[in-house]
């Protein structure tokens, strides 16, 4: 662990590319944490809250919540993390996500329909698009 640099927030912001409320905000929600105060109180931080930053990052791009990857740094924490438990979550991320590609897959091809029968019509003729909020087909 890295200890010897101490970061300001406003340090840790510029290394990680996270915003001073958004770190405050993972502080809060108990992702991150300060390493310590100064006598000032403000917060201290060091290079492995560059890296948890970076972490959090890489996990969200992936589309994993706060609280999954709050999971994800208690299982890194525990002396001999096992695979299994993180391939178990990533697996039922993965479903969710095939999940919301099939749901969005019906909406495309709703809206693909609906922009041809509305290339269809007549400038004088109402809207199949607006019609068909509230009448038409659920997804």
């Amino acid at each position: 662990m890295e200890t010897k640099i101490q970061l300001s927030i406003g340090e840790l912001s510029k290394r990680s590319d996270v915003g001073i409320e958004t770190i405050r905000y993972y502080e809060k929600l108990g992702v991150l944490s300060p390493i310590g105060r100064k006598a000032s109180g403000y917060r201290i931080y060091n290079l492995d809250s560059v890296r948890a930053l970076r972490f959090v990052k890489q996990a969200q791009e992936l589309g994993f919540t706060l609280q999954d990857i709050k999971g994800f740094f208690h299982l890194k924490a525990d002396k001999k993390p096992r695979c299994e438990d993180v391939q178990v979550r990533a697996e039922k991320h993965l479903k969710n996500i095939e999940e919301k590609i099939g749901h969005l897959a019906k909406i495309r091809s709703v809206l693909t329909n609906l922009i041809h029968q509305c290339q269809k019509r007549k400038t004088d003729d109402r809207c199949p698009i607006l019609d068909c909020f509230g009448e038409g087909p659920n997804i």
